[in-house]
């Protein structure tokens, strides 16, 4: 692997993870102009499985090789596995509507803590002594982050609940995203994930949606929320992993955090204080400190 190889990588992963880091200051925008979680979640999903199909046709009129076809066992499986993906996407937008956006996207990031305990229940064993200090250094951070031994009587509740469940619902798709139907190309596998999150959005409209649906929100939120939330970081992702290694690569994915808190303090005026960003810095530390292959880095 050359040094060139990896820095693109690296470039590559950081600009998935600041599209996905984006994307709550644009729903919090969309929902000052009157529209709902409902229809940013499924024009985002909807133009998303779009805009991959368009992909993937480009693919293959630019590929001659031939590609391992889905079977209908693996578009089930994967539909299914896409399901949380729908899930995610409607609870952090709705923990929006009663939490800052800063404090949202740090309830979305316990998602790194319930990984490790994804993994042990999964591969039933004891999660080394480096992730589990990981993790507790990831609670420690996030209860600074979210500014929590002063907020205790001011924080919603509600919107901590919405955040946590999104974080559950990112994890699961964290873990199914990895081990379903790993011999179907990244992009068919991100397409048949994508439509299964797009049936969780359009059964949502249907439960959640009280008003007439407005359809310009596709043209005015939906194109840019699919690219920034379900295009451009699942193929930057797929390009960039293999060229920097899982624990590099999940560093530099940790840049949804700050550019998420920076996009809503500058954007949104919404205020951080020194403790939040202290909490913040916690975080991506534990976040490297999980990924740091410790072995490795004595051997130099």
């Amino acid at each position: 692997m050359t040094k060139n190889s990896v820095l693109k990588g690296v470039f590559l992963i950081g600009i998935g993870a600041a599209s996905y880091g984006m994307l709550a200051t644009i729903v919090k925008i969309a929902y000052s102009e009157g529209y709902t979680t409902a229809e940013v979640t499924l024009a985002q999903l909807l133009i998303g499985v779009i805009g991959m199909l368009l992909i993937i046709g480009l693919q293959k009129a630019t590929n001659k090789k031939e590609d391992i076809k889905a079977s209908g066992k693996n578009i089930f499986h994967l539909m299914l596995a896409g399901t949380p993906l729908g899930f995610t996407n409607i609870f952090i937008y709705m923990a929006i509507n009663y939490i800052p956006v800063s404090i949202a996207i740090v309830l979305l990031m316990q998602s790194v803590w319930m990984g490790v305990v994804f993994e042990m229940f999964l591969e039933k064993k004891t999660p080394s002594l480096q992730k589990i200090i990981a993790a507790i250094i990831v609670l420690l951070g996030t209860v600074l982050a979210t500014n929590l031994i002063e907020n205790t009587n001011q924080l919603n509740w509600t919107g901590v609940f919405y955040g946590m469940l999104s974080a559950v619902s990112f994890t699961t798709t964290l873990v199914t995203a990895n081990n379903v139907a790993p011999e179907v190309s990244h992009t068919k596998r991100s397409l048949f994930m994508l439509i299964g999150g797009t049936i969780i959005a359009f059964i949502y409209v249907l439960i959640a949606q009280t008003t007439p649906f407005h359809f310009d929100v596709f043209l005015k939120w939906g194109i840019i929320l699919a690219f920034l939330g379900t295009i451009i970081p699942p193929l930057f992702f797929n390009i960039g992993f293999p060229l920097t290694g899982i624990g590099l690569g999940s560093i530099v994915s940790a840049l949804e955090l700050p550019v998420s808190v920076l996009m809503a303090y500058f954007i949104l005026d919404e205020k951080v204080n020194a403790t939040q960003w202290f909490g913040n810095i916690v975080i991506i530390l534990a976040i490297i400190l999980m990924n740091i292959d410790f072995k490795q880095f004595l051997k130099r």
